[in-house]
């Protein structure tokens, strides 16, 4: 049962509607006009509004738009003199849920409330669902959010982890050979911003750039009279060190992890050279992977400018003089171009190495 306003200046009818409410298990309370109803309004807990059309005064549609406007889940039923379709529709349309014409009969105007309680019923259903929907939606998708911020968080310690296994394994390697380390973190660094420079995707650069220091890992496979031999090589004693090449790539093919395979690619390819004049299986132009073509200009910058067990670093002008002699020939054009270009942040990058550093690396060359 609802508390229910009724609202009429006909003292007779506004009774009677009293009467025939609490004789149906109501609680009524009345007004005469619409300022004593607002009186009402605000006093009292009310949950049905019946209401004249047409009074002294303020209209009852005026004070319906009010009503309904800064009184929730009010439930209105509109009771007038004047049968008007154009009346009904205006009064339905400021949220009446029913519309009664004197004179009415007791069984239209209890249907009229029975129907409007339904509906404030259901409406006050409806928004609590809406709401405890809104509540879980926003809960799953907090939860979401920080499941989501969780995987990117362990990804991103996964992918440092990763790095970090593969520097250390690229380190070992190079541990056989008494030369500086950095040479793999050097030869990184610049495989990233050449990459970059090249137009490669930021997800492609980055792999690159954490796969690259693996370029020698086969040098794990030379023996040590072959690897540390400070002296140029025989005949028979490159031929060792060239299959390093080929060592790399079965070492680390066959993972079906795209890092390993594009380190297994690099290790493979960074010794070709664009003419087809290099090793370990003579490829040419565009069938050595971009990846190996920029490793290669990379490695021998990097090569020719540091210490090694069978000769000094080159002056960089010298350097730079062999890189341009092999543009076209052992480096692609386009990559060789590229690394001119980028020649002072590649200098910057070298005088950023932190001094005192010195692990063993292979021979790149």
């Amino acid at each position: 049962m609802a508390r229910i306003l009724v609202v009429d200046d006909d003292r007779e009818i506004r009774t009677a509607l009293c009467r025939l409410l609490d004789g149906d298990g109501h609680e009524t309370i009345m007004a005469a006009d619409v300022p004593e109803a607002r009186t009402m309004l605000d006093r009292e807990d009310v949950e049905v509004l019946l209401c004249d059309v047409n009074m002294p005064g303020e209209s009852g549609l005026d004070f319906l738009r009010d009503a309904l406007a800064h009184t929730s889940d009010l439930a209105a039923v509109m009771v007038t003199g004047f049968d008007d379709p154009e009346l009904a529709d205006a009064a339905l349309g400021l949220g009446a849920y029913g519309y009664v014409v004197k004179p009415f009969r007791a069984t239209e105007v209890l249907i009229a409330v029975a129907n409007a309680l339904r509906r404030r019923r259901l409406e006050i259903e409806n928004r609590s669902h809406r709401q405890r929907l809104e509540e879980t939606v926003a809960l799953r998708t907090r939860a979401l959010t920080d499941a989501v911020r969780s995987l990117e968080q362990k990804e991103q310690e996964l992918q440092v982890s990763r790095e970090e296994t593969i520097r250390r394994l690229a380190r070992a390697a190079e541990f056989r050979d008494r030369e500086t380390g950095d040479h793999i973190e050097r030869v990184s660094r610049i495989c990233g911003i050449l990459a970059q420079d090249l137009g490669l995707d930021e997800a492609r650069c980055e792999l690159l750039r954490i796969a690259s220091p693996l370029h020698d890992i086969g040098k794990i496979a030379v023996p040590d009279g072959v690897l540390l031999k400070p002296g140029p090589l025989s005949a028979d004693e490159r031929v060792l060190m060239q299959r390093h090449a080929e060592a790399g790539y079965w070492m680390l093919t066959g993972s079906e992890q795209p890092l390993l395979d594009l380190a297994a690619e690099i290790a493979w390819t960074h010794h070709e050279r664009v003419d087809g004049c290099g090793y370990p299986r003579g490829l040419a132009g565009d069938q050595i992977a971009i990846e190996g073509r920029i490793t290669a200009v990379a490695d021998v910058f990097d090569a020719l400018t540091s210490d090694r067990v069978y000769r000094p670093a080159l002056p960089l002008d010298n350097a730079l003089s062999i890189l341009s002699q092999g543009r076209g020939t052992h480096f692609d054009p386009v990559v060789l171009d590229a690394f001119f270009e980028l020649l002072p942040a590649v200098l910057d990058l070298r005088s950023l190495e932190p001094a005192g550093n010195e692990l063993l690396a292979a021979r790149a060359v």
